[in-house]
């Protein structure tokens, strides 16, 4: 029995559908939730966001937030998303730099953090070329 599954970013609803298991990029690792999944909150890291649903697979981009997993289904909220075929080398670098200027800035509390952010998206520029 499939699982909803709704990705939403500040700017539209990407995605509203069914789903038999969805990949997320949490901050302590990738992990796939399929119906039956114990309730969990994570944060997301950078990275890409699967979702499969019979012989059906989509792939999103984000670029953080939170992802709410429960037996209802699994809520994304995300900073930023897109469809995984829009995402170009160019908008990675940009969000590369943007990274690297609020790390300049950072303070002792938000350091770690930043620099972890910048590390997956150099390493997700290096994955599609």
């Amino acid at each position: 029995m499939p699982i909803q599954f709704d990705l939403v970013s500040p700017e539209r609803r990407l995605a509203s559908r069914e789903a038999d298991a969805v990949t997320v990029p949490g901050v302590e690792g990738d992990l796939t939730a399929m119906p039956g999944h114990a309730a969990f909150l994570t944060t997301l890291r950078p990275g890409f966001l699967q979702v499969t649903g019979g012989a059906e697979a989509e792939e999103f981009f984000v670029t953080g937030g939170f992802a709410e997993i429960a037996e209802a289904g699994i809520s994304v909220l995300a900073e930023r998303a897109m469809p995984r075929k829009d995402l170009t080398r160019a908008m990675l670098d940009d969000l590369a730099e943007e990274a690297e200027k609020a790390l300049e800035g950072a303070g002792e509390e938000t350091r770690t953090a930043l620099a972890l952010r910048l590390n997956d998206l150099r390493v997700l520029a290096t994955q599609i070329g």
